[in-house]
């Protein structure tokens, strides 16, 4: 059986230490960084290799592509996205909005199936508030919930239709926090009427989505010690509050908002509830820490990442790559800036 954990790797190709532990640990699946990214021929091999090892040929392998900061395959080998404002910045129209929305994440699909990867770490669901430390920022697709909900969902419809599954996050919402989780531990002093009506909705909105990722942040209207990752009453709310059935994984043990050993950070996580956790940075001595205080995927978790697999489509909608980049580089010709706020780099989005 396999383990409740997805690991990430040092570089383009296996070591024998990430075979052998690979092999004997059995993660679920794997996640991919920059320092993994070459060209398509190698990213294809590492992928076949990462499922080689684990013995299975649909393995979940997960990636951030965003666009903008958040971009792990780019040029010059693949082409570059824009972050998630720019769609309602390219136009005035919300619907064409939408539909620029669905294209490039639809784009980005065939990117990442041609190298074998099928979950994309997708839609990001916060609705940042003014002050808010911008390691949102312009990730975000808008500053209200309604422009973030409908974006986020034509996403992840670009996503799907593309045989890649989208993952929702930072659930239940990162838009609050006026730290950055991969140093600090946030804390959200909003009521729970506010955050319902504002923090929460996309993701009750989109919770008819496979998978969801995480916020490590602390809400004190639901509990004022643990951070959601870790926090049963968090994950109830996720669960019965926001309607998700879905997949839960934790954002990456590894960020400084969490405390305690990687064991223990890993052990807290699913004795909350969360499904399955993610360590990310390819430390052989904490992946090897986080196996050890990981069980194996079985009862309900097991079957939530079965029916979440089972989501992937065959064959996906029809695109002429070509003629669909043309298009999207027309739509947004002029009117995507820079990038703004910190790089999201090695460390998990």
């Amino acid at each position: 059986m396999t383990s409740a954990a997805i690991y990430g790797c040092a570089g383009h190709r296996l070591t024998e230490d990430e075979r052998a532990f690979f092999a004997e640990a059995r993660p679920w699946g794997f996640v991919l960084f920059r320092r993994n990214i070459d060209t398509p021929e190698q990213v294809r091999a590492l992928t076949d290799e990462l499922r080689a090892v684990v013995g299975d040929p649909d393995a979940p392998i997960l990636i951030d592509q965003e666009g903008g900061r958040v971009q792990r395959m780019g040029p010059p080998h693949w082409p570059k996205y824009p972050p998630g404002d720019a769609y309602l910045k390219a136009t005035d129209d919300p619907a064409q909005a939408r539909e620029l929305a669905r294209l490039g994440a639809r784009l980005m699909a065939h990117d990442l199936r041609e190298v074998g990867i099928n979950v994309d770490l997708l839609p990001v669901l916060d609705v940042p508030v003014p002050g808010a430390h911008d390691i949102v920022g312009d990730r975000a697709y808008g500053q209200d919930p309604q422009t973030v909900t409908l974006l986020g969902r034509a996403a992840a419809e670009g996503l799907l239709a593309g045989g890649v599954l989208p993952c929702i996050k930072h659930m239940p919402g990162h838009g609050r926090a006026f730290a950055d989780s991969h140093k600090d531990l946030p804390t959200v002093h909003a009521d729970f009427e506010t955050l319902d009506g504002w923090d929460f909705a996309p993701f009750k909105a989109l919770s008819d989505m496979p998978w969801a990722m995480t916020a490590h942040i602390v809400f004190d209207a639901v509990d004022r010690k643990r951070p959601a990752t870790q926090s049963k009453k968090t994950v109830r709310l996720m669960r019965e509050h926001l309607g998700f059935s879905g997949l839960i994984m934790t954002d990456d043990l590894s960020m400084q908002a969490l405390k305690g050993s990687l064991g223990q950070r890993a052990n807290q996580s699913l004795k909350a509830g969360c499904d399955l956790v993610l360590h990310c940075n390819g430390d052989m001595a904490e992946m090897k820490a986080v196996a050890e205080a990981t069980g194996r995927l079985k009862g309900r978790a097991r079957a939530r990442a079965e029916a979440a697999m089972a989501r992937i489509v065959r064959t996906p909608e029809p695109l002429d790559s070509v003629a669909g980049h043309e298009r999207f580089s027309r739509a947004m010709a002029g009117r995507v800036e820079a990038a703004k706020g910190p790089d999201v780099g090695e460390a998990q989005a």
